[in-house]
């Protein structure tokens, strides 16, 4: 009996286990590891690939499976290595190769945007308010090049750090700070246009 709550108390002081570790453990096949990886970083890459996407929800899953696919077959994981510029450097890469082969340009219009980002129930007035406001930022954010699109979506959407951004991509930390830049005044002067079309 004693035994028995000695080791319930040494259950609850296991602690979790960091993105490094949980990668070591995946490349012995351990899939109890991948799992707990899928489950911490799923959500969070479906977002940024949903962005990167223009709001292609289907795509975006199917990249987020890919992947993680990926992971498994990557021998170029270093041990010691943030593992989470690494992994959305491979969510990046699978984005564009799918991007690339299905040959088509990432743009999003308001009637689209309307369509894949409001919510099938009424709701008040503010809320359509800061979706129409989302829906300009979105079609924006579309317009711009992979490069600049993958880098604010980093930056803005995921917290990034500049120097996480240049793992990620692979580029210097300086080409991330220039891509900032163009890219924020790009998406400003398309905002700036949006809001005199209105009008």
């Amino acid at each position: 009996m004693i035994g028995g709550n000695a080791d319930v108390r040494e259950r609850h002081t296991v602690t979790t286990p960091s993105d490094e570790q949980l990668m070591a453990a995946i490349g012995g096949g351990d899939s109890a590891a991948l799992s707990l990886l899928v489950t911490r970083y799923q959500g969070p890459l479906f977002g940024y690939l949903y962005r990167f996407t223009s709001g292609d929800r289907q795509l975006a899953e199917d990249l987020v499976q890919e992947t993680f696919i990926r992971v498994l077959r990557q021998r170029t994981f270093r041990a010691g290595r943030p593992v989470k510029p690494w992994l959305y450097a491979i969510a990046t890469n699978a984005a564009r190769d799918s991007l690339r082969r299905a040959a088509r340009e990432i743009t999003l219009n308001l009637e689209d945007a309307t369509e894949r980002l409001a919510d099938p129930e009424p709701g008040p007035e503010a809320v359509m308010l800061a979706l129409a406001q989302d829906q300009a930022i979105a079609q924006g954010i579309a317009q711009l090049p992979d490069e600049y699109r993958a880098t604010l979506l980093l930056r803005y959407y995921h917290d990034f750090s500049l120097q996480e951004i240049a793992d990620a991509l692979a580029v210097p930390l300086g080409t991330v700070k220039s891509r900032l830049s163009v890219g924020t005044h790009r998406l400003r002067d398309a905002l700036q246009r949006t809001e005199a079309e209105r009008r």
